[in-house]
């Protein structure tokens, strides 16, 4: 995936233990992640609503309509993510287009499969 790799080049690279809170359901959305390793559980009540593995994106809502954060991402293992702030978020959807419509893609998979639970 080409977005991965651009992603994974993030100079933001953060690293959560299992168990760590990446960002809190009501939280500023000031960045999005992409995971370089390991995985995170996106929750929302206490329950896991999906698990985003490398390569995958999260927390990109919040960029795009500044509102607060919907759900709870949580290091489901240890893992590095990479976090692409709003500023570098605008540049790419503006430069590279295969970004933005990997961000639709994301998201309309996302409604997808919540629209039929």
């Amino acid at each position: 995936m080409a977005v991965f790799e651009l992603l994974r080049r993030e100079p933001d690279v953060r690293t959560f233990r299992a168990g760590e809170t990446v960002f809190a359901e009501g939280d500023a959305g000031d960045c999005m992640f992409a995971v370089i390793d390991g995985e995170v559980a996106i929750q929302k009540n206490g329950i896991v609503l999906e698990r985003v593995g490398v390569g995958g994106i999260f927390g990109e809502m919040a960029l795009i309509d500044q509102s607060p954060r919907s759900a709870t991402a949580v290091a489901a293992i240890d893992c590095s993510i990479a976090a692409v702030g709003q500023k570098r978020f605008t540049f790419l959807v503006q430069q590279t287009p295969y970004f933005a419509l990997e961000i639709m893609h994301v998201l309309a998979e996302r409604l997808r499969r919540n629209s039929a639970s």
